[in-house]
């Protein structure tokens, strides 16, 4: 009995590699840089969702999760009450708490935390 055997050069094998690449390319475009960091806080009783998505970890699914969970409670009394919204842990929160206040407006903005090429390689 033959068992069909699969080579590198076979049409479905380079078909799923070149989606493979395409997805692997579309992520690092859409993605924010590494070094970019959050400065500031975010109101999160006040803030927008592209405001949001400056917290660690916060992207377009997580802030409209936020929002709804404002609209929903009429607001944030406390910081840890992110937790209760679904994707953000105690983990992420503690990431995030840094940035995160209930008071004021929003001053936070992402800053390029690029090392310089003057620092040296280790």
């Amino acid at each position: 009995m033959k068992t069909k055997k699969y080579v590198r050069n076979d049409f479905a094998w380079r078909q799923r590699a070149a989606w493979l690449a395409a997805l692997i390319l579309l992520g690092a475009a859409l993605a924010p840089p590494v070094w970019a960091v959050t400065v500031g806080v975010v109101n999160i009783n006040t803030a927008s969702a592209a405001e949001l998505e400056l917290l660690p970890g916060v992207g377009a699914q997580r802030a409209a999760a936020i929002l709804a969970a404002r609209q929903k409670r009429g607001g944030f009394k406390r910081a840890e009450d992110l937790i209760e919204v679904e994707g953000i842990g105690a983990v992420m929160l503690e990431r995030m708490r840094s940035n995160v206040t209930l008071k004021g407006s929003t001053n936070a903005r992402r800053v390029s935390a690029k090392p310089s090429s003057k620092e040296p390689q280790r």
